[in-house]
């Protein structure tokens, strides 16, 4: 039998779940020292209801309107989803004939430049001109503005990435152009891809959220963020709060996944410091 046909020892992989509790370990400690001082540090130093409520308060309206909060988050989730997938995409494309006909990319990239300068409050009312305040597909855009620069410029580093022994030895065997930008040039750009889409997903939460702010459905979560603040109801408006951040971090960790099968252990990104 192989060597790669060997199965893993037991031993091995004790050693990489202990390393991977080792790595989650202070990340557990802190959310939960920072959920004690959220209970009892905020009504010791006299802060205020509507700076910020007790966390057994948030938590209770969490599960009292749990219904109405996961279907509401579900609703900006989507929204989020649309506008990720609509931008990321965009932005691997744009990226690609950038990498691939360079004069064209230093010509156009100062216009990206410029577009991702413009803040995103100013942007969303003009998406609702466009497709309709209530219409998911206004928020869609402000989420597809958000996360078309990062993964545009990180794809572009990367695809601009690669060692001139690479090209070098791709010349050697007479590979085009072609050759070298799907078998060097693509391989070498996802990692920078998949960190930027890591980052688009909190992005595209953000983007849906600040678009609801400026009008939608009632459906939407941050229609009803602006809601309950304004009806001074400060304990549901942080447990929807608390839904957009569960929803951006299952979000991240499903790109996180997908990361990890692409890149199938090849890459150090996708390896702890030990394997």
């Amino acid at each position: 039998m192989s060597a790669l046909a060997e199965p893993i020892p037991h031993g091995t992989r004790t050693q990489r779940v202990g390393r991977r509790l080792r790595e989650w370990l202070p990340a557990i400690i802190v959310f939960g020292l920072g959920l004690a001082a959220w209970q009892w540090l905020v009504p010791a130093l006299g802060i205020q209801r509507f700076l910020l409520p007790r966390f057994s308060a948030v938590a209770d309206a969490f599960w009292t309107s749990r219904d109405a909060l996961w279907s509401a988050g579900w609703f900006t989730f989507k929204e989020a989803l649309g506008g990720f997938v609509i931008g990321s995409t965009i932005g691997i494309l744009v990226a690609i004939v950038f990498g691939r006909f360079k004069l064209l990319g230093a010509a156009l990239l100062p216009l990206a430049i410029a577009a991702n300068a413009v803040p995103i409050i100013a942007f969303a009312p003009i998406t609702n001109a466009w497709f309709g305040t209530f219409n998911p597909q206004s928020k869609m855009a402000v989420a597809a503005v958000l996360c078309f620069f990062p993964v545009m410029i990180n794809t572009l580093r990367g695809l601009h990435s690669v060692r001139p022994q690479q090209l070098e030895l791709m010349r050697s065997f007479a590979a085009s152009e072609l050759t070298v930008f799907r078998r060097v040039r693509v391989p070498t750009a996802l990692p920078f891809t998949f960190t930027a889409l890591k980052v688009a997903t909190v992005l595209a939460m953000i983007g849906a959220i600040v678009g609801d702010y400026f009008g939608g459905s009632t459906e939407a979560l941050g229609i009803q963020i602006r809601a309950s603040v304004g009806i001074s109801q400060f304990e549901y408006a942080w447990a929807a709060i608390i839904v957009a951040s569960l929803l951006g971090l299952a979000f991240y960790a499903a790109v996180a996944a997908v990361e990890r099968l692409v890149l199938g252990g090849w890459h150090a990104s996708t390896r702890g410091p030990a394997e």
